[in-house]
């Protein structure tokens, strides 16, 4: 049987996040200009572009981490309020794994459920699930510093899922690990992300893992950071190892990386 899905073939998605004006300040400084921007139910979105662009920032806007200075924001059609209900769960997943050191894999992905009052009883076969799908069954009992820095990542995705996510945002997870471990992890999250239907926001600095990962790019500039353009990448899902070494993956990637280029230009000409 065909597991693959044209992404332009699916019908008209519902709207998950909406963004009219949305800006944000740090004292003087305008971190983020107004933005106005959709994300639809299912999409794999990633934001690149230059440092300084608030890339993280936006999505900390989304996560409710910060509050705008300007401009609303909505959660499927309603005020933060709403997030958390059935249907409308949110997690986020940082750039470092942020674990804690003295507790095992199963402690560490259990702490969600933890501070949610979730017992035992429930919440235990939900974290041997969460680390099945991250493929760390059996790791339960294994600390952090028993683990590489991709098991690490792996069991703070783990932490994410746990709480059965519809709208998984993602602040650079994997910037810090090795190409190898990098590729992989892609895969495993590009494939689970598609088995889920969950919706996603992805920061990276890596045109290569936004074009592999996203169904849409937001490439962004800086000074101050904005929305410079949109690219998306109308390819089959999930993509495998083999969607690398495509024609089509070189296109997008070369097209992307002229994207790239002009907001980096477009950055270094406000400044």
């Amino acid at each position: 049987m065909d597991m693959t899905i044209d992404i332009s073939t699916t019908a008209p998605a519902v709207a998950i996040i909406e963004m009219h004006g949305l800006a944000k300040k740090f004292g003087a400084s305008q971190a983020l200009a107004p933005v106005t921007l959709t994300i639809d139910e299912g999409e794999f979105c990633a934001l690149i572009g230059p440092s300084g662009c608030g890339k993280s920032t936006l999505l900390k806007l989304i996560a409710r981490l910060h509050e705008p200075s300007a401009g609303e924001i909505s959660w499927w059609g309603d005020d933060f309020s709403h997030v958390g209900r059935t249907g409308k769960q949110l997690a986020f997943v940082f750039q470092d794994p942020t674990l804690m050191p003295w507790a095992n894999a199963g402690a560490n992905v259990r702490l969600p459920l933890d501070l949610a009052g979730v017992p035992r009883e429930e919440s235990a076969p939900r974290v041997r699930a969460a680390l099945e799908q991250v493929e760390l069954a059996g790791r339960e009992a294994a600390y952090p510093r028993q683990l590489s820095g991709g098991m690490r990542m792996r069991v703070s995705i783990a932490r994410a899922l746990v709480t059965e996510p519809n709208l998984l945002l993602m602040d650079e997870p994997f910037g810090a690990l090795d190409e190898f471990t990098r590729n992989r992890l892609d895969e495993d999250l590009s494939e689970l992300a598609w088995e889920r239907k969950l919706t996603a926001m992805f920061v990276t600095h890596s045109i290569y893992e936004a074009v592999f990962m996203a169904t849409r790019v937001i490439v962004m500039a800086a000074n101050p950071g904005r929305v410079f353009a949109e690219y998306v990448i109308d390819e089959p899902l999930p993509r495998g190892a083999g969607f690398r070494d495509s024609v089509r993956f070189a296109a997008h990637c070369r097209e992307l990386s002229a994207l790239l280029n002009e907001a980096s230009i477009a950055s270094r000409s406000v400044s």
